[in-house]
């Protein structure tokens, strides 16, 4: 596993008391990480900003980093160095770092006043859990806005920024009218209806529990926890996401992990909801494949709940639950009352085979939330493997998947994607790429699966090969099948 880059995030305030501002920027859509999103100011800890990799996460090199950052996305600067600056040299400084200039000045400037970082106060810190390839390790700052200063954002990586109270900005989430990073969800909810004081002395202590393995609260979106658990899947993955949906009533998703510890954090996750006084009603199953079902039957059992899945699915699932329920295409659970007070919230399965003959999707109603399971991921492409995979019948249900109305689309195995349909096009798009290399790999000329293997899948890792061969035969079965290629007994021909 890669670890995580060193970063550093500034809570940005105005206001005292219960009476304060909390100053959030919006990241361009066009950013793999939370592009889209609001968050906090920050970014990654560069080499000018510490004195040896040895300083790389000492809190004097997350108040350089911090103000480095603030700086260039925000406008707003520590008062020594706003005094020590006229308006055009701030202006060029500022140009100078928003463009990917050199940022030893700034650090020059820093070197030049060093009380000027004081008021950058550290106050948690936390790690990206390990469902993401890109993973970071942050500090996050209190800085209070001094007099005279003002936020700005010039278009680029950030297209807005804007104060709120967290009150506002996590009804506006709960609205789904926002879509915030999720420790930025956590520090709001935390906030709201407290002062800042209050929130500054516990969350240390919240978040060292969350490093020490506590579970954390991941949540894109409303009504939606992501659980990521080690399971034995397929790298470059090394957890498959469990999901616990709902508000007041809870299913609790593909409880996927074998592993005694990882199982006891889980209950404990789960131990908590219920003491907040949420009901689980159940157990739900995107498909039967081992890495998704390792605490099914330990979950059902501990909290007494039934185990909902297609038939198909029901049928091959460890032996050991009391209660299975089969879910058709279009059957909908009841969810209760959905976080924003709306009536009739409900979760819908469709039946989505292809990768596996039982494969269900579940669609939220509220929010558009879409919980994919192995339909798609954001760290790499699924298996389809013979014959228990189907690529014809995979990519009907991708396409299928394109019309049925979803916001962010949460998959089994990396991080939630913030537009479910373009995931979705973009899967058909690459597999539509992999079959045009396939076709123009096949000629009159036999050519063996090993060589074919070779054409069409030289841009991945060597090994990933013996997966890419299974997904190779069944792009071969589909042209095949639809007469475009043809197996003789020295290999493969094209028949068009």
């Amino acid at each position: 596993m890669t670890a995580p880059r060193i970063s550093s995030a500034v809570l940005l305030t105005r206001g005292t008391g219960e009476d304060y501002e909390i100053y959030l920027v919006r990241r361009a859509p066009s950013l793999r990480f939370f592009g889209g999103y609001w968050a906090l100011p920050g970014g990654v800890v560069d080499p000018v900003d510490h004195d040896g990799e040895e300083r790389i996460d000492e809190d004097d090199t997350h108040r350089r980093c911090a103000a480095r950052e603030l700086f260039e996305e925000t406008g707003v600067l520590p008062a020594p160095l706003a005094a020590a600056l006229g308006d055009r040299e701030r202006r060029t400084l500022r140009s100078q770092l928003l463009t990917g200039g050199d940022p030893a000045p700034f650090r020059a400037l820093l070197d030049a006043h060093p009380a000027a970082t004081d008021e950058l106060v550290p106050f948690a810190r936390l790690t990206t859990p390990p469902f993401a390839p890109l993973r970071y390790r942050t500090r996050f700052l209190h800085f209070t806005l001094p007099p005279g200063e003002e936020p700005t954002i010039i278009s680029g990586e950030l297209t807005a920024g804007r104060f709120g109270r967290p009150g506002e900005l996590v009804d506006a989430w709960i609205a789904g009218e926002e879509l915030i990073v999720p420790p930025a969800v956590g520090f709001l909810r935390r906030m709201r209806g407290r002062t800042l004081d209050a929130f500054l002395g516990e969350i240390d202590g919240v978040c060292r529990d969350y490093e020490a393995g506590t579970l954390a609260e991941v949540r894109n979106t409303p009504g939606v926890w992501m659980v990521p658990l080690e399971t034995p899947t397929i790298p470059p993955a090394t957890t498959t996401n469990c999901y616990v949906v709902g508000h007041g009533r809870l299913f609790v998703v593909d409880p996927a992990t074998y592993d005694a510890a990882e199982r006891r954090r889980l209950f404990d996750f789960l131990d908590l909801r219920r003491d907040e006084g949420r009901t689980l009603a159940g157990v739900l199953a995107t498909h039967h494949h081992p890495d998704h079902v390792g605490s099914i039957n330990a979950v059902a059992a501990r909290y007494g709940l039934p185990v909902f899945a297609h038939p198909r699915t029901l049928e091959r699932l460890p032996a050991g639950f009391d209660d299975g329920r089969p879910l058709r295409d279009g059957d909908a659970l009841e969810l209760g009352e959905a976080p924003d007070g709306t009536l009739g919230w409900r979760l819908t399965a469709y039946h989505t085979p292809g990768h596996d003959q039982g494969h269900l999707v579940f669609v939220e109603s509220r929010y558009g939330a879409a919980i994919v399971g192995d339909l798609c991921s954001t760290v790499s492409t699924i298996v389809i493997d013979p014959p228990e995979g189907h690529m014809a019948t995979y990519l009907a249900s991708l396409e299928r998947m394109r019309h049925v109305p979803m916001g962010v689309l949460y998959p089994a195995h990396g991080s939630a994607h913030r537009d479910g349909h373009e995931l979705l096009a973009q899967y058909l798009e690459h597999r539509a790429g992999r079959e045009r290399k396939l076709l123009a790999a096949l000629s009159d000329v036999a050519r063996g699966d090993a060589e074919l293997l070779s054409k069409v899948y030289d841009d991945v890792r060597e090994s990933i090969l013996p997966l890419a061969a299974r997904s190779l035969a069944a792009g071969l079965e589909k042209l095949e099948a639809e007469g475009r290629a043809r197996r003789i007994a020295t290999g493969w021909i094209s028949a068009d």
